[in-house]
């Protein structure tokens, strides 16, 4: 028997599903590996970190999550920037008494396609009646000078997640600290909505409860009904928060922040709770795990590492 109920795998799916709502925006990471059949998802999950590998299958037991969405959109103040594909990657390290911890791959856990800000910076700062400011928007008619690409980071550890707000609607899984990096050749390279000590708080939810199956396989990803190995998949659910609040912009203009207020007037930044929103469309996510962990004790770990390596092509 698995070592956790079919009903707490997908509240745990589902919640982690979430998670996928605040990698909004993101950089493309090193290449990844191609695994095989049932692995196929799971390029990026941490399967030798210490503590998905010392998971002993009967109090703890590992599991890979993938939440994946080829578009959406987040608001922050008066701006609202389209999201194109993320990837969210994370192991879950699953207790026998309903709790979890969560792991991100060393590289990250989100990564998605580069966001570009609509209008650029004459969108987001002009006109101006700051003389400093004036005179940069005489210059953007160059549009490689006037595009602003923006990149969501993760600058904390995920807390607060709620495996029963999983499989329900309109309740809050995890609360998610990020800040989002603004790009452009005038902004500098520290220019940030949010920050490390005052970050973007998310806390995403679902819309709509996603269908899901389950599928089995073997440890080197080829189908097979009694496979050691199970995946739940949970298709096309729509995730959004419109509860955070929005700090305003710092460190924008070489580093001297000389252009943080314009940024922060026309955006309308900060922004209290209620004036942001997060949504990511159809999101596609997929739940890894041994289906009797507790049978391979004390090594459930180690044998779900081995699995995941023998499925690399």
């Amino acid at each position: 028997m698995p070592l956790v109920s079919a009903r707490t795998k997908l509240a745990t799916v589902s919640a982690l599903t979430a998670l996928g709502a605040f990698a909004s925006m993101g950089t493309a990471t090193a290449a990844t590996p191609v695994l095989n059949g049932g692995w196929a998802p799971s390029t990026r999950c941490p399967v030798d970190a210490d503590a998905m590998i010392s998971s002993d299958g009967l109090d703890t037991s590992p599991q890979c999550v993938v939440s994946y969405s080829f578009s959406g959109s987040i608001k922050l103040g008066n701006t609202t920037v389209p999201t194109g594909k993320t990837n969210l990657q994370i192991g879950v390290v699953q207790n026998a008494d309903g709790t979890n911890s969560v792991v991100a791959p060393a590289g990250g856990a989100l990564i998605a396609d580069p966001a570009t800000v609509p209008g650029g910076l004459l969108g987001l700062m002009c006109p101006s009646d700051i003389p400093f400011i004036t005179d940069i928007c005489r210059q953007l008619s160059d549009a490689s000078l006037n595009k602003i690409t923006a990149t969501m980071e993760s600058v904390g550890t995920p807390s607060a997640f709620d495996q029963i707000a999983g499989v329900l609607t309109d309740q809050p899984i995890v609360t998610i600290p990020v800040r989002i990096h603004l790009q452009n050749p005038f902004l500098g390279d520290n220019c940030y909505i949010g920050t490390k000590s005052s970050p973007i708080l998310l806390r995403p939810r679902n819309l709509n409860a996603p269908e899901f199956g389950v599928e089995r396989f073997n440890g080197d990803g080829s189908a097979n009904e009694e496979g050691d190995l199970s995946r739940l998949n949970l298709l096309g659910s729509t995730q959004y928060d419109d509860t955070f609040a929005v700090p305003g912009a710092s460190g924008c203009g070489l580093g001297l922040g000389l252009v943080n207020g314009a940024v922060n007037l026309k955006t309308g930044l900060p922004a209290a709770s209620g004036k942001n929103k997060l949504v990511l469309n159809n999101t596609q996510t997929h739940l890894t795990g041994l289906f009797a962990p507790g049978v391979l004790a004390p090594d459930a770990g180690k044998v779900f590492s081995q699995s995941w390596h023998s499925a690399v092509n």
